[in-house]
């Protein structure tokens, strides 16, 4: 049975982040006031909350493989990874169908080719060519992934195409639980990571955002039928990244949860002390990464699940 958690990530270091004029439209979470930062500021800034974070994981004992963007072609949300691979521990690669056309240019085989120095990939799947007809799925954003259980959960969104959802759960035997996500304002949620998290005894989401009574109960039981703890957190509380972390472990063994501090802080102390039953809570400052990118921890973070050589 696969492992929830690896404590191997891919992390990729940003070389001219900034915000990302075509992925505004659908992303509620990136805000305009944070669009106004000059290029240089925007990466200066977000620079050193990359490489805070790094070095706190690595301190925990995790294995965090950093690979540094390229200046050109200009790839202003390569700091997160999970949108466009995935790697599973069967040695499967796959490759995942982006929306923005900025985005599409993060692909880069020599990422692959640098991980299997290390690890065994012996398996690629590219849905990539969903992208001709308008059909996209953002990896581990589209998609939350039960590993354990081969469950993927999956808000239907801009950006989240249920027939491209078909063609992973045929390829890769995972049962879709899908559903429909809105926020406060009624808008569609553009990633399933940002309302919801699942970890390895335990869920955290947002089910307010999910206006369907019958697929909110649909959810409900498939989380706790598979063992999950549910934690609810409000549409706030969504809104303050807390549903976008990821349960990861150190190479002893460790379990950790990542989040950042706009998360943790929005969060109880009831919240808080539940989730600490479970795992131990890691917090950074990602304010300039959550602002200008509209993402927070669990998006820059590509688990890597492969075998190791």
């Amino acid at each position: 049975m696969q492992n929830q958690t690896t404590a191997h990530i891919l992390m990729i270091r940003p070389v001219r982040f900034g915000f990302n004029e075509q992925t505004a439209t659908s992303n509620a979470f990136q805000n305009q006031a944070f669009g106004k930062e000059t290029q240089a500021t925007s990466q200066e800034i977000a620079l050193k909350e990359f490489d805070e974070m790094v070095a706190q994981l690595r301190k925990a004992g995790v294995d965090i493989i950093v690979i540094e963007d390229t200046a050109s072609p200009h790839t202003p949300d390569s700091i997160f990874p999970n949108n466009w691979i995935s790697f599973h521990n069967d040695g499967t690669v796959i490759l995942y169908p982006m929306q923005a056309e900025n985005r599409r240019l993060e692909r880069r085989q020599d990422i692959i080719d640098s991980l299997q120095e290390r690890f065994y990939v012996n398996k690629r799947i590219d849905l990539s060519s969903f992208e001709k007809d308008n059909k996209f799925l953002e990896g581990t954003g589209s998609m939350v992934l039960d590993r354990k259980n081969k469950i993927t959960y999956a808000c239907i969104s801009p950006r989240t195409n249920q027939d491209v959802l078909s063609e992973f759960s045929a390829k890769t035997n995972y049962t879709i639980v899908s559903f429909e996500a809105v926020d406060g304002n009624g808008k569609q949620i553009y990633h399933t990571n940002v309302l919801m998290c699942v970890g390895d005894m335990f869920s955290v989401v947002c089910l307010d955002a999910i206006k369907n009574l019958d697929e909110r109960l649909t959810l409900r039981n498939a989380l706790e039928q598979h063992g999950k703890r549910i934690i609810e957190i409000s549409l706030e509380q969504m809104n303050n990244f807390a549903g976008n972390m990821l349960e990861i472990r150190s190479l002893q063994g460790d379990k950790i949860l990542v989040m950042s501090d706009a998360a943790y802080y929005s969060l109880t102390p009831k919240q808080i002390a539940t989730l600490e039953d479970y795992t131990t809570i890691h917090h950074f400052d990602l304010s300039m990464i959550e602002g200008n990118g509209g993402g927070s921890a669990r998006c820059m973070m590509a688990e890597v699940h492969l075998p190791v050589k």
